[in-house]
């Protein structure tokens, strides 16, 4: 079985950056990896770009702006997991032989595409009678009040842990702390979220450099490279009767394929970054996984045991709500934090003892449908 290593990261702020293109962007963060891996940009082989509202063939702008015009290049769409189905591709390359060393990035400007909350499709019959996504999400976190007994308190420690951590971020959307009476308090959105408890607009890009164990031997650079054991990609299923809103049977398919493939299980994962969009999300995603029973996270995290000191950190970068949501970006900046945090280079915000971190990003709503895209990616030192 080939091994897979990341050797190399980049990534941009997030924020808004009005005077800058998802091209710059994605340039900015692709220099970067290639310049954390220490290696000839002409030892890339194969690349993929992520991106969803952003001007056709990005990717190839990205590439002439950093003198890789020419090599084979998928620009991939795929909702908020374009940028971990990005990865995929590369990761897929590498275990096919077609290359040993592949570029994966995603770059978003959304700040300049997109006005407003987050729709499916215009032609969607659930959209045309207006739902939003912060209005489904609403509804899931209402059903989980119901089913569990959730509290509005406890939704709102989510956004304040993650909102915290992004604070020791200084590539975070969001760098200031914030109180459960801040985001109790908050600009209404959709009941029960206020403001707080919903990710941001943001502009971004994140990108990773990745190269077969053979390469890594040859070249001697194993000391910075991460193994990326395993890259899974689920979309939903066509739904022929009403799905549970508190358990996602996607997130949990996409990552038994992940554990089987990485040849490891829940209860080996040191750390999580979820696809938090909202403050329920977290609790789903994370249920989900595995990584709690259903109907527990919400108290865990009440008890502090999702703080970076705590029995099993989430979204030790920020996660979507404190760090940003630039769509085809996040999937890959999740995989840079995961990168930082195994190699020991997270800085105030660094785990200690991390050995296996799951990255889970998930995008997309179409009606009849579960859910568009999944992806989970596992990786080890």
């Amino acid at each position: 079985m080939t091994e897979v290593y990341v050797i190399g990261i980049g990534m941009t702020e997030f924020g808004k950056h009005p005077d800058r293109t998802a091209a710059d962007l994605g340039a900015e963060a692709v220099r970067g990896a290639i310049h954390d891996a220490g290696i000839d940009p002409r030892a890339i082989e194969t690349a993929y770009a992520g991106h969803v509202f952003q001007p056709m063939v990005t990717g190839q702008q990205v590439l002439a702006q950093v003198g890789l015009a020419g090599i084979p290049l998928a620009n991939v769409e795929n909702a908020c997991s374009s940028g971990s189905t990005a990865i995929r591709g590369s990761f897929i390359d590498l275990l096919a032989g077609v290359a040993d060393v592949s570029l994966a990035f995603g770059t978003e400007h959304l700040t300049g595409a997109f006005k407003g909350a987050f729709t499916p499709g215009e032609d969607d019959p659930e959209a045309a009678v207006g739902a939003t996504m912060p209005a489904v999400y609403a509804m899931r976190a209402r059903r989980y009040m119901e089913e569990f007994g959730l509290t509005r308190e406890q939704l709102a420690r989510i956004s304040v842990k993650n909102k915290r951590n992004a604070a020791l971020n200084p590539l975070a959307h969001f760098k200031k702390d914030v109180t459960i009476d801040d985001v109790l308090m908050a600009k209404p959105i959709a009941e029960p979220f206020g403001l707080l408890d919903c990710s941001p607009v943001s502009d971004g890009a994140a990108a990773v450099v990745l190269a077969t164990g053979d390469w890594v031997r040859r070249h001697g650079e194993q000391s910075r490279a991460i193994r990326l054991r395993a890259s899974a990609l689920r979309t939903g299923k066509v739904e022929t009767a009403p799905s549970s809103m508190t358990f996602e049977e996607l997130t949990r398919d996409t990552a038994n394929d992940a554990y089987e493939a990485a040849g490891v299980g829940p209860e080996d994962i040191d750390f999580a970054e979820v696809h938090d969009c909202f403050t329920i999300a977290e609790v789903l995603r994370i249920e989900g996984l595995g990584l709690w029973e259903q109907g527990t996270y919400p108290a865990a995290v009440e008890r502090g045991e999702a703080d970076l000191g705590g029995r099993l950190p989430v979204n030790p970068s920020g996660g979507l709500l404190g760090k940003g949501h630039p769509l085809a970006a996040t999937g890959v900046a999740q995989v840079v934090e995961l990168v930082k945090q195994l190699r020991g280079d997270a800085g105030s915000r660094q785990i200690d003892g991390a050995r296996v971190g799951i990255a889970h990003c998930r995008g997309g709503k179409a009606a009849g449908v579960e859910g568009a895209a999944c992806t989970v990616q596992i990786l080890t030192t």
